[in-house]
């Protein structure tokens, strides 16, 4: 078999068999087919893409391309979540405790950030002592005892998907949609879940910025896991303002905290429900997805969540005095207030550039080697289709830089105030099972 003749058929449009597929990814992640060719085939799918079939077989490749986590130990349907990212995304702390007080596993492996916040682990590591870092051992006794456990992702899930993903970003094949869903959904298979959940994100602050983008992954990512036996469910929902009103480390899950407790902020606290819901119901603990949505609702009321969360920050040695009184968690030195300068409503939040503005004042990593703040970020005071008034606060900036000029510019041109009401964005634009 010679790669030129596969780079040839793909360029003339043609449907590469399994074993076609499973030659160049075995080739290149041995080192054995070179960088240009992977380069030409890269950008003949781009223009020609793939079947459903031919992206299911790539996802699979990849998978098998490294190690794959075995968690047959874990009693019960391991279910598993993926967001594509956004500003204030602080789902994940809400809905793995709801996952959990309803009795479904989640065995959850996450990586860290690069860009306007921290990752997931960079979020829980801003409470004192919480340690991601376990024996494969740990980690399953801990999902036994109390459904839930958090840890960093092995270094050789899907190093395909790595290697793959260094190449297409420096030849402008990263948003080749079949390519995109393969690449998410190997590193999920490879962790070793039953069900998979999907919130893909849309708007502004999203990786996709159109809705018919974000469906049309959403729909690529669910048909690989229906190709390769996962039930899979993609939410399509909003990201064309932050998420909640935090946007940091620290001041995300003191927000994700408030919830648990009981608060209702509106578009977090659906979100993470919604996410729940599905997910306890592909796992089977509920007959029906109402079911499982008001269920999981009085688990927010009667903290049964967050004494999940409380097990979870406890088993992986978090300081959970600082969950219990939130005001321990770690805090900035100075607090800005950016205000309006005009009357009217708020019709639009550049949720992007919010994320850049936290990202200036030290809680995202622009470089692999920056490191995070967990104190600083930025509070909300104003969302779209709210009334504000000249001279009235429309974010907080908690910083440690004395005069953050770059982070108040940023805010300023995020936020667009109109003389109309608006109405608040729609929130889940689309359910794709």
């Amino acid at each position: 078999m010679r790669m030129v003749d596969i780079i040839q058929k793909k360029r003339n449009g043609k449907e590469l068999t399994d074993e076609e597929i499973n030659f160049f990814i075995n080739g290149y992640t041995k080192d054995e087919i070179p960088d240009y060719q992977l380069s030409a085939l890269m950008m003949a799918i781009y223009f020609q893409g793939l079947t459903p079939s031919e992206t299911a077989t790539l996802t699979q490749a990849m998978v098998n391309s490294g190690e794959t986590i075995d968690l047959s130990a874990i009693e019960g349907h391991k279910v598993d979540k993926h967001s594509t990212g956004g500003v204030g995304d602080k789902v994940t702390f809400i809905v793995g405790p709801l996952v959990a007080s309803a009795g479904v596993p989640l065995a959850k492996m996450s990586g860290r950030g690069l860009g306007h916040t921290g990752g997931t682990l960079d979020k829980l590591e801003s409470i004192e002592g919480f340690n991601i870092e376990m024996t494969k051992e740990q980690f399953i006794e801990n999902v036994n005892t109390f459904k839930i456990a958090v840890a960093g992702q092995t270094g050789n899930l899907a190093p395909a998907d790595k290697k793959l993903y260094a190449l297409r970003d420096v030849t402008a094949t990263v948003d080749a949609m079949p390519l995109i869903a393969a690449s998410v959904m190997s590193k999920k298979l490879a962790s070793g879940a039953d069900s998979i959940v999907l919130d893909v994100k849309t708007g502004s602050g999203a990786f996709m910025k159109s809705l018919e983008d974000s469906e049309a992954l959403a729909t690529e990512m669910v048909n690989i896991g229906k190709n390769l036996g996962k039930n899979t469910v993609a939410i399509i929902s909003d990201m064309n303002q932050p998420l909640g009103f935090e946007v940091g480390n620290a001041n995300e899950i003191k927000e994700a905290v408030e919830i648990l407790k009981g608060k209702n902020v509106n578009d977090l606290r659906k979100l993470s429900l919604e996410l729940a819901a599905h997910m306890t119901t592909l796992a089977g603990a509920f007959n029906s997805y109402e079911d499982a949505y008001k269920q999981l609702e009085e688990n927010l009321e009667n903290g049964k969540a967050f004494e999940s969360f409380r097990n979870l920050v406890k088993a992986q040695g978090g300081n959970v005095d600082m969950i219990d009184d939130l005001t321990k968690l770690p805090d900035s030195k100075h607090h800005f207030e950016v205000k309006a300068e005009t009357d009217g409503y708020i019709s639009e939040i550049d949720a992007e550039s919010i994320g850049i503005a936290a990202m200036y004042l030290g809680a995202g990593r622009a470089t692999k080697d920056d490191q995070i703040n967990y104190g600083v970020g930025i509070s909300l005071k104003k969302k779209i289709g709210d009334q504000v008034q000249a001279g009235e606060t429309l974010v907080v900036l908690n910083s440690d830089i004395e005069n953050p000029t770059d982070s108040i510019k940023k805010v300023k041109e995020a936020y667009t105030i109109s003389n109309d009401k608006v109405q608040p964005n729609t929130l889940i634009y689309k359910v794709i099972k």
